[in-house]
């Protein structure tokens, strides 16, 4: 085969172009090209991936892949790119190259020099040069995980994309802020708001679950990309592209939940740990400790206290939620999973346009009559003088011990269900344990209610005008305050009769 006839693709690449402007790239290409025509190579393609890494064997490079692709197909017998390291920083795939290289006599060509895999020669300088890009690849990772590390034990702020409510530096921006205190709010308070209630909410969606209380934001991905562009512009360099406002996702809302540095801990990624699959685990896991085990606290303000931040992981962590199918714990009924059966005092569940027990089919109920008749007895409670009086008290020093000792608590049941799968204990111990502690959680969560279910009522009892702010409130918070005042039983309508009977609806105080 003559030079001349040689087809050759070109590959450029890049791992990380912080302007986006080009140019890196084109530098690599004035040189590939230049060895091309002086060869007198046919460039039959350029592959071109840029802010593209080569080190990290989990990304993808489009490009790369396609010319593989392509040179399996035939379509090339050479190769052009700036360095070697500039195709493969992953010894595995060299050793793919020297394969195509021996076998087929692939002709790779850098702007260094020719690297000839076809001789053992060049094959030993190629996987050199490939184990040193990786080791230096490395060593600087080990540099830069040490700096992050140090500044983590120091209760630095760290560096990278800022998180809803701080700016980099750490400091507050307070209208965001109000916005993620907000959201742990109600998502902590006992039947609390669903997280794509909260999404909902920050998208601007109007709904009946869409709590009131938080306002529109336009996606964070679109306002730190604007934020980049008044500092690229300060620089003088042209703003890139902005991205279309859109909705908010759950995911997003959970891992603002999720995040440590919101209740003020100072947090860790090791990257060692990203193959866990314990996802939950690893929230705990980002806050750093001092050599007692104490968390650190950051320097900066936090945005939520610690107790708060502890319930949302609890309740984050509930086994029935996360075993959701939908993944939604949103409730669409005023008295879904909140009226009982009259009959076996079981829930009632919605369906259609009614009620009906959710165990044994006792009662079926249409529901428009049932639910304005329940809030027209509470509009009635909220309006009598005495209200004032029903207000809770919230006792903090007792709910931060309640808390611990509920932590404390269910230490003992994993320490206990340790011993049994060892064959330490006994199954009828471990019973025991397990049946002891739970009972007492179960009091003190209890107790816990009472003491923060000031919290849950959306200001509806401590509002100047309490049965506007009960209409004007969104389902949750509707739902809770019945809660609060009464339980509300439905029994069977009796037959033959037409039209809603008040009697067939038992509300006894509490």
């Amino acid at each position: 085969m003559s030079t001349i006839s040689i087809r050759a693709a070109v590959y450029l690449r890049v791992s990380l172009d912080r302007n986006m402007d080009g140019l890196a790239i084109d530098r690599q290409r004035d040189d590939c090209l230049k060895i091309a025509r002086d060869r007198g190579w046919q460039v039959i393609e350029e592959y071109v991936d840029q802010s593209k890494s080569a080190t990290d064997k989990t990304k993808k490079r489009p490009a790369y892949d396609r010319m593989v692709a392509d040179y399996e197909a035939g379509n090339f017998e050479a190769i052009i790119c700036w360095d070697l390291d500039r195709l493969t920083r992953q010894p595995r795939q060299l050793e793919d190259w020297i394969d195509a290289a021996k076998d087929r006599g692939l002709k790779l060509v850098t702007a260094n020099g020719e690297a000839d895999l076809t001789t053992d020669g060049g094959r030993m300088y190629a996987r050199v040069k490939a184990a040193v890009a990786v080791g230096e690849v490395e060593r600087k990772a080990v540099r830069q995980s040490r700096a992050q590390l140090q500044r983590a034990q120091q209760g630095r702020a760290p560096k990278g994309t800022r998180p809803l409510g701080y700016a980099t530096s750490g400091e507050v921006i307070a209208h965001e802020a109000q916005v993620v205190a907000e959201m742990f709010r109600l998502f902590a308070i006992s039947n609390g708001t669903p997280i794509a209630a909260i999404a909902s909410a920050l998208s601007g969606k109007a709904g009946a679950e869409a709590p009131r209380s938080i306002p529109h934001l336009p996606k964070f991905s679109r306002t730190l990309m604007i934020e980049r562009n008044e500092r690229r512009m300060a620089e003088g360099l042209d703003p890139k592209p902005v991205p279309p406002d859109g909705p908010w996702t759950s995911s997003t809302v959970l891992g603002i939940l999720r995040n440590p540095r919101y209740a003020g801990y100072s947090v860790y990624t090791n990257r060692s740990d990203r193959s866990d699959k314990n996802k939950r685990r690893n929230w705990y896991a980002q806050i750093i400790r001092d050599e007692d085990g104490q968390p650190i606290r950051g320097q900066w303000d936090p945005l939520v206290d610690e107790l708060t931040w502890l319930t949302v992981q609890e309740r984050l962590n509930d086994q029935t939620r996360i075993t959701n199918r939908t993944g939604s714990t949103a409730r669409k009924h005023l008295g879904s999973s909140l009226y009982l059966c009259g009959i076996c005092d079981r829930p009632i569940t919605a369906h259609s346009r009614g009620y009906r027990c959710s165990e044994g089919g006792h009662v079926t109920r249409s529901r428009p009559h049932i639910d304005e008749f329940v809030l027209q007895l509470i509009r009635e409670r909220l309006a009598r003088p005495d209200l004032q009086d029903v207000l809770p008290v919230r006792d903090e020093p007792r709910l931060l011990a309640i808390q611990a000792e509920i932590r404390e608590r269910q230490g003992r049941i994993k320490r206990a269900q340790h011993d049994y799968d060892e064959e330490i204990t006994e199954a009828h111990d471990f019973r025991r344990i397990r049946d002891r502690q739970n009972a007492a959680i179960a009091d003190l969560e209890a107790e816990r209610l009472r003491l923060s279910v000031g919290n849950d009522l959306g200001g509806v009892l401590g509002a100047s005008e309490p049965v506007k702010a009960f209409d004007d409130a969104d389902l949750a918070v509707k739902r809770r305050v019945i809660d609060f005042f009464c339980t509300v039983r439905l029994l069977p309508a009796p037959r033959g009769r037409k039209g809603f009977d008040p009697s067939t609806v038992a509300v006894a105080p509490k």
